[in-house]
């Protein structure tokens, strides 16, 4: 016999009152996907290097121009909360301390993939994809390349390709930001 068991989707709100009243432990790596609280998996240091590789290249190229962030929330819509590796911002005066982006603001977004391929691929680019949000990487550290997708239609990416090392990732919406496959990759 099935039993439906009922679930409590958490709003956005809830789940950010829920860390500033101490709820989640200080070292709780925790994002909201989809109305659900997710442990994120631990960090290793491929996937650590991979991403300093990446967030210091923009830092450089985009001084000035835009705000390069690491591992920090973007609020999708009012059920999700994720935590990009890496997010390229529209700059805004306050620096985001009023609030965190919203899609709107989110010029392209990048995940490290070792152990998170498939929640990366499966439920964080669909809902990228879903908010509209042009452009989103992810490094995937076991096939060693770069996913890139773009052009969100009807909340699918409908452009997709792969870059290996050797070739060279260019954005198509944010100018000057390209870098080697092969050196973010190590």
């Amino acid at each position: 016999m099935a039993v439906n068991l009922a679930k409590h989707y958490f709003t956005v709100g809830e789940y950010e009152r829920m860390g500033e009243s101490g709820i989640f432990a200080p070292e709780a790596r925790v994002e909201l996907i989809e109305g659900e609280i997710v442990e994120m998996s631990p960090i290793g240091s491929r996937h650590a290097a991979c991403v300093e590789f990446v967030a210091e290249t923009l830092t450089v190229q985009l001084h000035g121009r835009a705000i390069v962030r690491i591992q920090n929330p973007i609020v999708l819509d009012d059920f999700s909360e994720p935590q990009p590796d890496v997010a390229i911002l529209q700059l805004r005066a306050d620096r985001y301390r009023e609030s965190h982006p919203r899609p709107h603001e989110v010029l392209l977004v990048i995940e490290v993939s070792d152990s998170t391929y498939s929640l990366d691929r499966n439920v964080k680019i669909p809902l990228y994809a879903r908010a509209g949000i042009a452009e989103a990487l992810i490094f995937n550290l076991h096939e060693d390349r770069l996913e890139y997708y773009s052009q969100p239609k009807s909340g699918v990416y409908q452009m997709q390709s792969i870059l290996r090392p050797g070739e060279k990732f260019q954005s198509a919406i944010v100018p000057n930001v390209m870098f080697e496959v092969a050196t973010i990759l190590g």
